[in-house]
């Protein structure tokens, strides 16, 4: 196992090589390292930030997950992307309120990466998606009604019917894929 003091420098190093293999072996290192890191997501330094974030999605640890959440709020959006990112690869629940406010972001990648990482969550996003998509941004109901569609619960059901009467073709289209998948609205006949 490489070195530890070795690894945090590369992963502050503005290598992008480096800093890809300290992230990587980091989260061997666990609980040990975590508060170095802590210290680190809080650097002027947007790319060291970044750096640490990317790490941090290797680690299962629930202070790890606490930190992610708090990077979705941070001054620079590569960070907060990179956040969203990792919280969709190790889904939190604590991080569900955080990301559904991400769902209305200027930065469509943002809410995007948002949005999937509420798929990830899985159900326990649902009561939460079924909120936003009450509001009145196209973007937070379309982002909401992909989420929905793509996790499939027929607690659902009711918003999408609904939306199959919008104006809008992006929330139309979300919403049969959805009722689609849950074998909504499916018609067989006998011949």
């Amino acid at each position: 196992m490489p070195e530890l003091g070795a690894l945090l420098a590369g992963l502050q190093s503005g290598d992008p090589v480096r800093a890809e293999a300290a992230a990587i072996a980091l989260p061997e290192y666990g609980d040990q390292v975590l508060s170095e890191l802590g210290n680190l997501v809080a650097a002027s330094n947007p790319d060291v930030r970044w750096w640490v974030v990317r790490s941090l999605a290797g680690f299962p640890q629930e202070q790890a997950g606490k930190m992610l959440i708090h990077s979705l709020a941070d001054p620079e959006v590569s960070v907060c992307h990179c956040a969203a990112l990792a919280l969709s690869m190790q889904p939190r629940a604590a991080a569900i309120e955080p990301l559904l406010g991400l769902l209305g972001s200027q930065d469509s990648l943002l809410a995007r990466l948002a949005a999937n990482a509420l798929v990830t969550g899985g159900s326990q996003a649902v009561p939460g998606l079924l909120e936003a998509i009450e509001q009145d941004s196209t973007q937070v109901k379309a982002e909401a009604a992909r989420a929905l569609a793509l996790i499939g619960d027929t607690r659902a059901i009711p918003a999408l019917f609904k939306l199959l009467e919008s104006e809008s073709a992006i929330l139309e289209h979300w919403a049969s894929e959805g009722l689609a998948k849950m074998g909504v609205g499916m018609s067989f006949f006998q011949t």
